[in-house]
């Protein structure tokens, strides 16, 4: 950990002095006692002040940052109080009060710099530092990446594994919708953007264990992200060295038709060029997103949620020398290229959901959704490499050049694979709240049809001679004997699937709050179900069905410290997707079985008051007890399943995150997490998994000089022990066992608000028309720490043993960046 500065830890207790009024937004439609929009209604705060327009729709600005009220008063109603508020600067809060005859008290609605209080345990996080903090692929994941129980070592990857999972165990939702990654990623580099447009984000809620029944059937985590809800024209744009983005927020006079679109273009190259490899690299990551309402009344409203992406990965490797090994003996890698790979991953998705609201009770909702994707991965390369050693002595001009030959060989990948598949969804979901009860409940059905043909072979040659797989039937007697048979790739893997599978599942919950002996306590019980069936070409028709009961349980004492006490516990069970059904030869198992984990999770919660500002300390422990374990090996990003369900693993741990307003009208929070997972594969024994990362640090620090307010500071620092280095496709993972590298980074940035909440410009002037302007630049590894993500497998050619090169990540790079707002 040498590279944190402690000057950068100490700024975590620096006292602000100087800090200028930040504002947030509160908005929403006034109904009355049946559901009707109710005009003129008075909404007041302290002294800021609106009145709903004929539709029903308020937006009130109001003081960010500090404990605020906010009444609802209309003649012949009685008053709606909202109490003990609190939003952080530019946040805007939803809200849709129902005015009765009746008087209503909302009390103890909680939301602090580090989101609205959740007894499921569920993490939320605001948007502002969604978009603001710094990271080679900025946006949601890159924030999660820095709460405790994630791992990713990967920073041009957006993909995330949760508490020992892997990447293919996370649920994603956007607005009740599902949504699907590209199969055939095998590397971060081809990644290009996260289906998750930042820019559109309203909310997320991250659980990374002992979710309810609602949330789907995989293993390991949920994040549920809600979009904008548009109140007014707004314009978003940035743009920098990576790329650029823009956002449009329309609403139509009458408030009954929204949209929210954006639209992204990125491209990799900064980061790839300061890699080890020199390449001729041409890249082209786009994407265009919407999200439409109309509201046919009150209680009828249609949304629409679509998609096109487009990732086009053309690369041309040139060379690449990494120096590897020990001090006392250290080795290098030179590698001369030809060839190049011709990558392109097209995903198309259109949802519909429809949200009745019956009451203020009863809400119903119909969802249905289509996912198509088409991916390409053709690829020529030649690889010609030497295996060395270096020259260490500090005197030599030849200082880390190569002084002798260990072996030299070459060594041809052949790709041509290509897949195609649709993903139809069709769900109903339910909920009813009465007396502080609440029941939820849904119906899905879903059909997948995928058409895959995997073509790939490795060649590897000496001397001109070709290496011949290890197998009897290649035995010969060369050069005594002529041996004239057919060449043949020393590993080659080709396949053709048909596959289609049809889903139906369903989940019943119900949850309470009540009170208990001055206590405030939660309940939620639930069972999750789901039966399918696999057919297809050539495939044994075969049906399963799994079960998931689960709940979650949460007291609050009255103690005159803010305590609250959570314990979770469930079986989640993750039937397998397309990509978890194929072996090692290519050959579709039908028979793979449901992977199945307990938790339990036990879990703290402490809020209290520093410097008169909000913070919050929690606190978790978990164990995973996991069965009919389906071992995998990872390289890069690629996972390739053994698909026999006969291994079993454990994973337990413990989380803690410490977040709150550090300096005011900001939040940080740092975050520690232990992890302990390991996997028994046909008994053979408890070796580590993939993902377990033993010990995690990360510290998310937003700050601003008191003199200068709008020169802001955002700086993430990330710290975790290795990791397994993978293993190659399909091997023995007792053979491969060693650690990476501890992982060290620092990203920083700093920013200036030329116009923002707290500068604005007058009539006549330039700056006027825009609602936030500002620019800076970012600095990735700031203190380039060399770390690595996986090995490349290079074979010697003359004991065909496989030698483990590390696949060193980006450097230090610099990043321009500016973002406007009208």
């Amino acid at each position: 950990m040498k590279c944190f500065n402690p000057l950068l830890i100490l700024l975590l207790i620096w006292p602000v002095l100087l800090v200028q009024a930040q504002t947030a937004s509160i908005t929403g439609i006034v109904l009355d006692e049946d559901n009707n929009p109710l005009p003129n209604v008075n909404i007041t705060s302290e002294n800021s002040g609106t009145f709903s327009d004929a539709d029903g729709f308020y937006l009130l600005e109001v003081r960010a940052d500090s404990e605020i009220t906010v009444t609802f008063t209309h003649l012949g109603h009685k008053d709606v109080v909202l109490e003990k508020l609190i939003l952080t600067t530019n946040e805007t809060y939803a809200f849709n009060p129902v005015m009765k005859t009746d008087a209503i008290q909302v009390d103890g609605v909680v939301v602090t710099p580090t989101g609205e209080r959740s007894v499921e345990g569920i993490v939320t996080l605001t948007p502002e530092i969604v978009q603001k903090i710094p990271g080679a692929n900025a946006g949601v994941e890159n924030v999660l990446k820095l709460l405790p129980g994630v791992f990713s070592n990967n920073e041009l990857s957006t993909q995330y594994a949760v508490r020992g999972g892997n990447y293919d165990e996370n649920l994603v939702y956007i607005n009740d919708i599902e949504v699907y990654r590209p199969f055939l990623v095998r590397s971060g580099q081809q990644e290009g953007l996260s289906f998750v447009n930042s820019s559109m984000v309203q909310g997320l809620k991250f659980s990374s264990g002992g979710f309810q029944s609602q949330y789907g059937d995989k293993l390991s985590s949920v994040l549920d992200i809600t979009y904008k809800t548009p109140t007014r024209f707004e314009l978003q744009a940035e743009g920098s060295l990576l790329g650029a983005g823009a956002t449009l927020e329309t609403i139509s006079k009458s408030k009954n038709f929204s949209s929210l679109s954006g639209v992204r273009y990125r491209d990799n190259s900064l980061f790839v060029n300061s890699q080890q490899t020199t390449t001729n690299f041409n890249p082209a990551f786009a994407d265009l997103q919407s999200y439409l309402t109309y509201r046919f009344s009150s209680k009828v409203h249609l949304n629409f949620l679509g998609n096109f992406s487009i990732n086009n990965y053309r690369n041309r490797p040139l060379t690449r020398q990494t120096n590897f090994g020990t001090i006392t003996d250290p080795q290098a890698l030179l590698v001369f290229y030809e060839g190049q790979e011709k990558n392109t991953y097209t995903t198309t998705m259109g949802a519909l959901k429809a949200d009745y609201f019956v009451n203020d009770e009863l809400n119903l909702k119909l969802i249905s959704s289509l996912y198509h994707t088409r991916e390409e991965e053709y690829s020529d390369i030649i690889a010609q490499y030497e295996l060395a050693e270096i020259e260490t002595n500090l005197g030599s001009e030849n200082l880390g050049e190569v002084t002798s030959s260990r072996g030299v060989g070459s060594q041809f990948n052949r790709a041509r694979n290509d897949l195609d598949a649709l993903i139809l969804n069709i769900a109903h979901k339910g909920q009813q709240a009465r007396n502080g009860s609440v029941w939820k409940w849904g119906v899905k059905y879903t059909y997948e049809d995928i058409r895959d043909q995997i073509r790939e072979s490795e060649f590897i040659d000496s001397a001109g001679f070709s290496i011949r797989p290890p197998r009897s039937e290649f035995v010969n007697n060369q050069p005594e004997e002529a041996f004239d048979a057919p060449i043949v790739p020393f590993e080659g893997l080709s396949a053709r699937n048909f596959v289609r599978t049809n889903r139906y599942s369903a989940y019943l919950q119900f949850s309470k709050q009540l009170e208990w002996q001055r206590a405030d306590l939660y309940y939620n019980l639930g069972i999750r179900a789901q039966h399918w069936t696999v057919n297809g070409e050539g495939i044994t028709r075969t049906s399963h069905s799994i079960f998931s009961p689960r709940g979650q349980f949460a007291i609050k004492p009255d103690w005159k410290k803010d305590m609250l006490f959570r314990f979770a516990a469930g079986w989640y069970q993750q039937p397998p997707f397309y990509r978890e059904l194929r072996d090692a030869t290519g050959t579709v198992q039908p028979g793979v079985k449901a992977q199945r984990s307990i938790h339990f999770v036990l879990g703290n919660e402490y809020s209290f008051e520093l410097w008169n500002r909000p913070f919050k300390l929690v606190s978790e422990g978990y164990y995973k007890k996991l069965s009919n374990v389906n071992a995998y090996t990872l390289e890069d990003v690629r996972i390739r399943y053994r698909a026999d369900n006969n291994a079993k693993a454990f994973a337990y741990g413990f989380d803690l995150r410490l977040n709150g307003a550090f300096v005011p009208g900001t939040e940080s929070w740092i975050s520690l997490g232990f992890l302990r997972t390991e996997e028994n594969i046909e008994d053979r024994g408890y070796i580590s998994r993939p993902t377990d990362q033993r010990l995690k640090l990360g510290i998310l620090f937003q700050d601003y000089i008191p003199t200068i307010p709008n020169l802001r500071m955002y700086l993430n620092l990330q710290y975790s022990t290795g990791v397994p280095g993978g293993s190659p496709s399909y091997a023995d993972p007792y053979i491969f066992q060693n650690r990476l590298r501890d992982y060290r980074r620092a990203d920083l940035g700093i920013s200036h608000i030329f116009v923002g909440a707290n500068k604005k410009y007058p009539k006549g002037h330039w700056l006027h028309g825009f609602k936030e302007l500002n620019a800076g630049f970012e600095i990735f590894n700031m203190f380039n720490n060399q770390n690595s993500i996986t090995n490349t497998w290079v074979r010697d050619v003359d004991s065909k043993q496989q030698f483990a090169i590390p696949n060193f990540m980006t450097s230090r790079v610099l990043n321009l960046k500016i973002q406007v707002r009208l």
